[in-house]
């Protein structure tokens, strides 16, 4: 056996021996209070933990650099999974517990048989991604964002729409709880967020360097989106779509946009919205 073929032998020897399986009969083990809390997301938050509670963005997890600290299977999704389990580097355990123990966490229909459990890595600042970012610069910013399904979608729609990192403003909720991980449908893995502690003044520092912000707003004399210039340096910015953005935020902006739509029509979910936007920058640029 050369030793090329002995090395890749040997490292799945080593793979298996770091797959801890263990069956479970109950959920009442302190290591698996994290899947029967699932309904308090602050608690994870606080941990340094996301949960992934449905098959694909498990799927997308294990492809991604986040550890894993345990998963939570049917027998099935094990025989189906087990192969990219075995595939990862890091030690951790694999609970296996029948359908109907599982249904009693939250539903069947939450989690479909496959939840896991990862770190959240340590994630680089604002001027980091800034710096290492590719020009010309296409950013999105969020205010006052608390649905975790919007602000899921919308880190989605930034990682389809090539947004170089996404700004998240104090007044947002997290882009790591549970909600907001399935909504991104597991582009959190990928798409570079950071989380800064006061959006106007960063909304300001990014102008300063001569990155255009502008605001998505649908009041009278916004431009119209199609009319928009977005080849250059810019940065979108979003609000909650019941309150909008801020007074302080539009004042921060260079300028708003509105996406053209009949009187009676005057707005979109912001996850919406966020994908017109996104879409017409990307449109433009390439």
């Amino acid at each position: 056996m050369s030793q090329l073929l002995f090395a890749h032998w040997r490292s799945d020897i080593l793979r298996v021996a770091t797959l801890n399986i263990e069956t479970i009969k109950s959920l009442d083990a302190p290591e698996l209070e994290v899947y029967r809390t699932l309904r308090r997301p602050e608690e994870h938050e606080r941990a340094g933990v996301l949960v992934a509670t449905n098959v694909k963005v498990l799927q997308r997890l294990l492809a991604s650099r986040f550890r894993i600290v345990s998963v939570l299977l049917t027998p099935t999704w094990l025989e189906r999974l087990e192969p990219r389990l075995r595939a990862r580097s890091e030690d951790f355990r694999v609970y296996i517990g029948e359908q109907a123990l599982l249904e009693t966490i939250t539903g069947y229909q939450l989690h479909q048989g496959a939840l896991a459990v990862a770190k959240i890595p340590p994630q680089p600042g604002f001027e980091s991604l800034l710096g290492a970012a590719p020009r010309p610069l296409l950013l999105a910013a969020v205010e006052g964002i608390a649905n975790a399904e919007n602000l899921g979608s919308l880190v989605r729609s930034c990682a389809a729409f090539g947004v170089s990192f996404l700004i998240v403003g104090e007044t947002c909720g997290s882009p790591f709880q549970r909600r907001a991980v399935s909504g991104s449908m597991g582009a959190i893995f990928e798409q570079p967020v950071a989380q800064v502690n006061n959006l106007v003044a960063t909304l300001m520092n990014l102008r300063k360097q001569g990155i255009r912000c502008l605001a998505a707003h649908p009041r009278p004399g916004s431009n119209r989106l199609s009319s928009e210039d977005f080849r250059g340096d810019c940065c979108l910015v979003f609000g909650a779509e019941g309150p909008g953005l801020s007074a302080e935020a539009l004042a921060a902006c260079d300028g708003t946009v509105a996406i053209p739509m009949p009187s009676h029509m005057n707005s979109l979910n912001v996850a919406a919205a966020a994908a017109v936007f996104l879409y017409e920058a990307s449109r433009q640029r390439s």
